[in-house]
This record gives C-alpha cells, sequence and structure tokens, in this order.
C-alpha cells in the first residue's frame, strides 16, 4: 500500500524530543520503516514497523525474527552494496510514494555517520520532498533556491549552513538578525544561531544549498 508520509528509523541515538514526537504524531498515516539496526529505535519509541531494509548486520537476530513473525515486510541487501541502510530507506520510501519523511536516529553518535545522513538529503530522488531528519528537539533540512517557511516561535534558534560552496543571495525576514541578500560561504560562521521573532520566518536562497537547522527554543 502507497502512504504519502513515511517515517523511517535509523540505527542512530534514538535522542527523543518535542521534534521527534511532533513526527510520531503521524505515525498512524506513515509507512514506518527501520534502516536495519534502527529496529531498536523504533522499538525504543513504541513503535510497530511495516518494513525493515537492509544488509540486517546490526539488527538483533532475535528481534528481525520477532519482526518477521509478525508480518514485517523484510528487504534485504548484500553486505557489500554501495548505499547506506538509511540511504535504502529514503529511496524505497519514495518508490512507495512519499512525499513527507521524517527521519528519527540520523544524529548523533558516529560524526562520520551523521554527516553521511545530513548529505543524504542532497539525493536527486528527495529534492521535490519534504524531508526532515529530527532529533531531540530539533529538525534539519536541505533547502534549494526559492523561499522556506521556518514554522516555530520566538526564541526559537534557525542556523542556516551552506553545503554546496556558496550559497548566494540568501535572504530571511523575521529573524533577529537579518541576512540581507548575502552569500553565505563554507567555512565562516555567518549564519549560525539566528532567532525567530515570530511564529514563522522566511529564507530566500537564489542559489546554491542550505542547511537548514530549527530548534525549539534556544539552543
Amino acid at each position: 500500500m502507497q502512504k504519502e508520509k513515511a517515517i523511517i528509523f535509523a540505527n542512530g541515538e534514538i535522542n527523543d524530543g518535542l521534534m521527534v514526537r511532533r513526527a510520531l504524531e503521524h505515525a498512524h498515516a506513515a509507512h514506518l520503516i527501520a534502516a536495519d539496526g534502527g529496529a531498536h529505535v523504533a522499538e525504543q519509541l513504541g513503535v510497530t514497523l511495516d518494513t525493515i531494509i537492509g544488509d540486517m548486520d546490526s539488527v538483533d537476530p532475535q528481534q528481525l525474527e520477532r519482526l518477521i513473525g509478525a508480518g514485517v515486510e523484510v528487504y534485504r541487501h548484500p553486505p557489500a552494496k554501495n548505499e547506506t541502510d538509511l540511504e535504502l530507506a529514503l529511496l524505497h520510501a519514495v518508490e512507495r510514494g512519499a512525499r513527507w519523511i521524517r527521519v528519527v536516529g540520523a544524529i548523533g553518535g558516529r560524526l562520520d555517520q551523521t554527516l553521511s545522513n545530513v548529505y543524504l538529503l542532497g539525493l536527486p530522488e528527495l529534492r521535490p520532498l519534504d524531508v526532515r531528519l529530527v532529533s531531540g528537539n530539533e529538525e534539519a533540512l536541505l533547502m534549494w533556491p526559492g523561499t522556506f517557511t521556518v514554522v516555530g516561535a520566538p526564541g526559537d534558534t534557525v542556523s542556516l549552513l551552506p553545503v554546496s560552496g556558496v550559497a548566494r543571495g540568501v535572504r530571511t525576514e523575521s529573524l533577529l538578525y537579518p541576512l540581507k541578500s548575502e552569500d553565505l560561504l563554507f567555512g565562516p560562521a555567518r549564519g549560525v544561531s539566528n532567532v525567530m521573532l515570530g511564529e514563522s520566518a522566511n529564507v530566500h536562497l537564489r542559489e546554491g544549498a542550505l542547511l537548514v537547522l530549527h530548534t525549539i527554543g534556544h539552543a
């Protein structure tokens, strides 16, 4: 069955919090997918999975047996593969029709894994979709040229990080430290730790890509 929403559980730190709970409010209408050992994260959060995908090298064998017995779909891939388990899970969600995707357990732990999980937001297949990594009280998404509206509350923290060289023509509205058609360069921390002035803030981007990080409250 195709669903327009998917929640993916990666094999990282759970980091439960408000952003995670907001994502889980959609669980009843979402395709619930574990990326291999992410099944442990889903179990800790009390989520009943629909699908598990990966090479099954990090999921507990007994847990995998229980999932199979409960009718969970299993997509097993060989260990020698080019994609990470999370990448496979994201592509599977897209193939199943998801337009709204939230990923839990992708931030924290090994730095290389966290960075590679963030980079996965740049997959061409995800570009037209609403895809966000959620962890604790924060969410991360990749913004392409155009306008993105951050929805939150006064005092929330917003950081804008260029991830493809130079992000050109960045303009913001309703942030304490405004950017006025400025270029953000890879290296300097010019776009870090801004503050929302209202319940929404707009970010405009002319060229490049921005990692947008929204944290509930003062980070």
